[in-house]
């Protein structure tokens, strides 16, 4: 169980906040039922699931994880989709997200940016995408390394080049 103040990955919402361990406060919620109520860093609202969920969640990684994982980018290959037919392109890059990885993630912005260079064409659903991969990756990394979440890319391109 996490412990309130505690940052953690919550599904594909990236790095929450446990504000409160508690009932929901809702009509007809279950008074004795306990529910994380977090707050995501990147975006806004809040965001309930159950104590007891299957709900993908685990702490963020710790520092020397990060510095770990950030030596590894350049080794990392972009996920390149060899279909061009939009579904499928769509499909092949959120199912990259469901996995949980940040190498899937970092693998997503390589192989986004890849195709918007190659096509020299602007795609607003490719650079959303690679936007949401940045703002996971970069949340948990910037807890992970307590700097700004502003700084991460830049501390990301110092220490092993820039991702793509």
């Amino acid at each position: 169980m996490f412990c309130v103040g505690e940052k953690i990955i919550y599904g594909e919402n990236g790095v929450c906040t446990v504000e409160k361990i508690a009932p929901l406060e809702m009509n007809g919620s279950v008074p004795d039922r306990l529910f994380y109520h977090l707050r995501p860093l990147v975006g806004s609202g809040r965001l309930f699931t159950p104590v007891d969920s299957n709900a993908y969640m685990r702490p963020v990684m710790s520092r020397d994880e990060a510095e770990a994982f950030i030596a590894g980018i350049p080794a990392i290959e972009p996920a390149i989709c060899s279909d061009n037919r939009f579904n499928h392109v769509d499909s092949f890059y959120r199912d990259l997200f469901k996995t949980h990885e940040l190498e899937d993630l970092v693998s997503v912005i390589k192989g986004l940016t890849l195709r918007l260079d190659e096509k020299k064409t602007r795609s607003s659903r490719a650079e959303a995408t690679i936007k949401r991969a940045k703002d996971i990756l970069y949340s948990e990394l910037s807890i992970s390394l307590d700097i700004d979440l502003k700084s991460v890319e830049s501390y990301i391109a110092e220490k092993s080049g820039p991702i793509v």
